[in-house]
C-alpha cells in the first residue's frame, strides 16, 4: 500500500512538472485572438483579411519576440472562455484590464490607455449633453463624480442607450445609470451603431476611439460624441494582451516587446495610422 502511495505521488510530481514546464518553456509559435469587428483596433476589410491597429501591432510584437504569429477571429463573448480552453494563447481585441477579468486570466503590460464616451444624433435632444469637452475620472472622489454625473443622468433619463455585450461600457451603464436608462446589450458594436442610425436607440457608449472612426464614415456624418468623456473605474488600466494565468514566459515575452515598441516610438506610429492620435 505504501509503495503504491509513493508511485501515485510520483505520477502526480510528474504531472505537475510537465505542465509547469510546458507553462514556463519559451514558445516559437502562438495563435492570436481578436474580434474582428470593432473598426480601427480589429476589422474584417473588404479582402476578408483582418486589419487595423491591434493586428499591425501583433505582427511587430511577434517579431519583436521572434516567434511565428497566427492571428485569427473570435466571437467577442468567447474569447476569454476559449483562450482558457487553449483554443489559442493570447488575446489582443481592445480588451480592458479589469478586475474581475484578472480573476480569471493575466493580462501583459498595457499597450493603450482607454477612455468611453456617448455617440448620440446631432440634431437630436442629446446634442448638447451636459459635459461635453471635459473628462469625467470615475476612480475619483465619489461625491465629485456623482456631481458631475447627476446633469447626464437627468438627460438621459427615460433614454435607450446600446452598449457591446461583456464589455467595460456595459458595466458602466449598468453601474452609474440602472434605474435611468434602459440599457440595450448588443454583440458587436456595428450592431448598435446601426441601431442608432435607424433610430431604435438613443445613444450608444463605446470607446472614444472607436466612436471616433465610425464618425469619419460617410453614414455617420449626423452624429457627434457628446458628454463626457469617461476614464478609471470601470474603465480599467488599460488595453493590453490577454493571456492564461500559467503562461509566464509568455507574459513576459509580451511585457518586453510592448514595452520596447513604446520607447521606439512604434505603438504611437500605429496609432497615428489607425486611430489617428497618439496614445501616450
Amino acid at each position: 500500500m505504501q509503495l503504491s502511495k509513493l508511485l501515485l505521488a510520483s505520477v502526480l510530481l510528474g504531472v505537475i512538472s510537465v505542465g509547469t514546464a510546458s507553462a514556463e518553456t519559451k514558445p516559437t509559435e502562438i495563435t492570436i485572438a481578436t474580434e474582428g469587428a470593432y473598426e480601427p483596433w480589429n476589422f474584417t476589410g473588404p479582402d476578408g483579411k483582418l486589419a487595423g491597429f491591434e493586428i499591425d501591432l501583433a505582427n511587430d510584437l511577434c517579431a519583436r519576440m521572434k516567434i511565428k504569429c497566427t492571428i485569427v477571429a473570435q466571437d467577442w463573448d468567447g474569447l476569454i472562455p476559449s483562450l482558457n480552453a487553449k483554443k489559442f494563447d493570447a488575446i489582443m481585441a481592445s480588451m480592458i484590464v479589469t478586475e474581475k477579468r484578472l480573476a480569471v486570466i493575466s493580462f501583459s503590460e498595457p499597450y493603450a490607455p482607454t477612455a468611453a464616451a456617448f455617440m448620440v444624433d446631432k440634431t437630436g435632444p442629446l446634442a448638447n449633453l451636459p459635459g461635453t469637452g471635459t473628462t469625467v475620472d470615475l476612480a475619483g472622489d465619489k461625491a465629485k463624480v456623482e456631481q458631475e454625473l447627476q446633469p447626464i443622468k437627468d438627460a438621459l433619463k427615460g433614454k435607450t442607450v446600446g452598449a457591446q455585450v461583456s464589455t467595460a461600457n456595459a458595466v458602466f451603464l449598468d453601474t452609474y445609470f440602472k434605474g435611468v436608462v434602459d440599457p440595450r446589450e448588443y454583440k458587436t458594436v456595428e450592431q448598435h451603431d446601426l441601431d442608432l442610425q435607424a433610430g431604435r436607440i438613443d445613444a450608444v457608449v463605446a470607446q472614444k476611439t472607436s466612436l471616433t472612426a465610425t464618425l469619419r464614415k460617410d453614414d455617420f456624418k449626423d452624429y457627434t460624441i457628446a458628454g463626457p468623456t469617461f476614464k478609471g473605474g470601470v474603465f480599467g488600466q488599460g488595453i493590453a494582451a490577454g493571456l492564461r494565468k500559467d503562461d509566464t514566459v509568455l507574459k513576459s515575452m509580451f511585457d518586453a516587446a510592448i514595452k520596447a515598441a513604446k520607447a521606439d516610438g512604434t505603438i504611437n506610429k500605429l496609432a497615428q495610422k489607425w486611430i489617428k492620435t497618439n496614445l501616450d
